[in-house]
């Protein structure tokens, strides 16, 4: 398994039709997200790099909705994602659409983000499926240095154990456009969903006490010469049986 951090760093598109099909990814990311919005609750929904601006997150409960990127033109807040400019445990949610898989150091990212993350805070990641059409398109040596297999694919189940490490728990988890170049509303879309091309995953930052404390519940106090008594007026009955 390569080591997740590289020194090489990956050009990220600056919008989804900056990928092949990506307006197909961004609607099929919007569709799976849309009964999430409405159970998000807070003040400040975080929606992390390029593609998060072009996501629609009007039906998400939050009130204040920014963005934050490098381009002091393009986002709300101008900041690197690894280094974010705000106190810790103050954002409600956080949108990363496939920013681990242009991140030549994503264990950063995630850990930057649960900085800022409260308590049983929403983390939103989507991704590129290696198990998938693109997946094995990347191994096409033409196409490695082309959008999007230029970016890297992480598997669900190591961006799973990113995540337990940082006692995330994962609510969410599905493969969306088998068929990218096909609507997210199309029947083969809708069937092969385990084969999709994008991964999105809704996880929640859960906390547990470092030091759990049991609890001590009262014992009524018995007096020794009551319980002596009690004994020997059982070993008189049992006498006269």
């Amino acid at each position: 398994m390569k080591p997740a951090r590289i020194e090489e760093k990956i050009q990220m598109p600056a919008s989804w039709s900056d990928i092949p099909f990506g307006e197909h990814y961004r609607q099929a990311l919007e569709a799976q997200l849309a009964p999430w919005w409405q159970k998000m609750f807070g003040y400040h929904l975080l929606k992390l790099g390029h593609l998060s601006t072009e996501i629609h997150t009007k039906e998400c409960m939050i009130p204040h909705q920014f963005t934050v990127g490098e381009d002091p033109h393009l986002f709300d807040v101008a900041a690197n994602p690894e280094a974010l400019p705000f106190a810790d445990k103050v954002i409600d949610a956080c949108l990363m659409p496939h920013l681990l898989a242009y991140s030549h150091d994503p264990h950063w990212i995630l850990r930057e983000v649960d900085r800022v993350l409260i308590d049983d805070g929403w983390l939103i990641l989507s991704g590129f499926n290696p198990f998938s059409l693109a997946g094995m398109a990347k191994l096409v040596p033409i196409l490695r240095k082309q959008q999007p297999y230029c970016s890297r694919f992480f598997p669900s189940l190591r961006v799973f154990d990113w995540l337990g490490l940082l006692n995330y728990e994962v609510l969410y988890h599905r493969n969306c456009q088998a068929l990218p170049w096909l609507s997210s509303e199309k029947r083969v879309n809708k069937r092969c969903g385990g084969l999709g091309v994008m991964s999105v995953i809704v996880a929640r930052k859960r906390t547990y006490p470092l030091t759990p404390t049991p609890l001590k519940f009262k014992q009524p106090k018995v007096k020794i010469s009551t319980a002596l008594g009690a004994t020997k007026e059982i070993s008189k009955s049992k006498q006269f049986r």
